[in-house]
């Protein structure tokens, strides 16, 4: 199994605890991601030191008010990392209004053309704004992955765009009622799962610190929604999750 989503760096567990009690429970991989030029250090850091580990680079919509919105030039650089597979995670954030619209479309569409350049997915924050990102995503032609996705409006967008649709805790809790009527009409070759670690822990966990290994109770979750097989479910996320971000052809750590 993998886990797409989790902020390893972001967690109060060392990331050599939480990994070792991922594999416990069958998480082999995950995908560690980066917010801001020194968290994107950290998690490089840690795939360096850790197998079966990538990072997603980025800089969050909530830091495009401040200074970090202008480190674009390092950025760049630590995308070139041979353990860095996306860009991300980016986009807008209209629910917490941290950083001023503007500056966040700015630095959204900035890191579209960055991905563009490179040649990366990229990895999508969504949260109140369905047609704005849609919108500015409809310019890019690369792969795109829907983080923790939350929002239906963005689906139909989504699903003709042939895009990854990713999928959190948040999706077990028992008001999302919309989220599971998502989840069942995502394809098979379209469908992702994450934690978003230390956020949204699943139910049965809600409420606790969230971490990788708990990735198996969405999976789980998922596959009852959508009528299928646990075990077959997680093999064709992991094959997702390979095609999505070019994991086969990604270096081992040393």
């Amino acid at each position: 199994m993998i886990d797409t989503h989790a902020h390893l760096d972001g967690c109060d567990v060392p990331p050599e605890e939480l990994l070792a009690r991922a594999r416990a429970a069958g998480v082999e991989r995950v995908i560690t991601v980066g917010s801001g030029i020194d968290s994107c250090r950290d998690a490089l850091a840690i795939t360096e030191r850790e197998a079966g580990v990538f990072a997603a680079l980025g800089i969050h919509p909530h830091q495009a008010g401040g200074e970090e919105a202008n480190r674009l030039d390092e950025l760049r650089e630590l995308l070139r990392h041979e353990r860095a597979v996306a860009v991300g995670e980016t986009g807008l954030d209209f629910y917490r209004d941290w950083a001023p619209r503007d500056r966040q479309r700015n630095l959204f569409a900035a890191q579209l053309e960055l991905a563009a350049e490179l040649g990366k997915p990229v990895v999508v924050h969504n949260r109140d704004a369905d047609g704005e990102t849609g919108e500015l995503l409809a310019g890019f032609a690369g792969t795109v992955i829907l983080h923790c996705f939350s929002s239906p409006g963005l689906l139909a967008a989504a699903l003709d765009r042939g895009y990854y649709v990713s999928f959190a805790g948040n999706v077990t809790f028992a008001k999302a009622e919309e989220l599971r009527a998502a989840a069942t009409q995502v394809p098979a070759r379209r469908i992702l799962v994450e934690t978003d670690s230390p956020y949204l822990a699943p139910e049965p966990l809600r409420g606790r610190p969230n971490e990788p290994a708990n990735v198996v109770h969405t999976i789980a979750a998922l596959a009852r929604m959508r009528a299928e097989d646990a075990d077959e479910l997680a093999g064709r996320i992991d094959a997702n999750a390979d095609a999505a971000f070019s994991l086969a052809v990604a270096s081992p750590a040393s």
